[in-house]
């Protein structure tokens, strides 16, 4: 299963160190960064906010973009008013590079989610030292015991945290576990297949007091209107975003008709 492999290659790659000792260093030096509106204010603004990806390939798809300057299409995405920007930092099966994250949070001035299987306390820390605004936490990889503590991390390191699900009993578990932002992804992660309408029927299963944010097979402005009548506060799309040959065109068609 591609799950497996994908959790497997992040418990390799992880560094060992004592993160606890590195907490106190790494809020000091982000009182000296140039500050960005933040990951949950970005998601209080007013109509659907669109986080844009940034991704060389995935598993399913394989390369998506053989030419990938990465700053320009974030500079794309932010000249045609984006909200946020989300970076694939997976090496192997998407081909990111935490460099990638740590280039585009110094030039945009919009919050950057560090997108990963994120398996251990040391990526917390890594997306923070990076400048990203937020991570990405899946429930069906982690424990519950490791979801609260690393929500907990990197609410200490003023990082938001996008926890991801993909069934009403993960919701659940993200909201016992300290969550304020849901992701509803449409991707199955144990065939990756996509089912757009998965988003919206498990809408209702998160409190009001969370955001939440749709995540995979966002395709078209009907689809984006579809999420802003269900009471989304964000969508995230890849793979539209980075096939279109002018990513701008993009971004201002997908946002018709849904903001504020």
């Amino acid at each position: 299963m591609i799950l497996n492999q994908l959790v497997q290659a992040s418990q390799q790659r992880v560094q060992k160190v004592p993160v606890r000792e590195r907490v106190k260093r790494i809020q000091q030096a982000r009182k000296m960064t140039t500050p960005v509106l933040s990951f949950e204010a970005m998601l209080a603004q007013p109509g659907l906010q669109l986080i844009g990806e940034v991704k060389r390939a995935s598993p399913s798809k394989g390369l998506i973009a053989a030419e990938f300057d990465y700053l320009q299409i974030a500079q794309d995405y932010v000249a045609a008013g984006i909200d946020a920007i989300s970076v694939l930092t997976e090496p192997r099966y998407f081909k990111g590079q935490l460099s990638y994250l740590q280039a585009i949070a110094q030039t945009v001035s919009v919050p950057t989610l560090r997108k990963d299987f994120i398996v251990a306390a040391s990526q917390i820390a890594s997306a923070c030292i990076a400048g990203a605004s937020a991570v990405l936490l899946i429930v069906a990889i982690l424990t519950p015991v490791q979801l609260q503590a690393f929500i907990t991390l990197a609410h200490e390191l003023n990082l938001s945290a996008l926890v991801e699900v993909h069934t009403t009993a993960e919701i659940k578990q993200a909201v016992a576990a300290g969550a304020r932002i849901i992701g509803i992804n449409n991707r199955n992660l144990k065939d990756f297949s996509v089912n757009f309408a998965t988003s919206c029927q498990l809408r209702q299963a998160v409190p009001a007091e969370c955001y939440v944010v749709a995540e995979s097979g966002i395709q078209t402005a009907t689809q984006a209107q579809q999420l802003a009548a269900a009471g989304f506060d964000a969508m995230l799309v890849g793979e539209t975003l980075m096939r279109a040959p002018d990513k701008g065109q993009a971004v201002m068609q997908l946002r018709a008709g849904v903001r504020g």
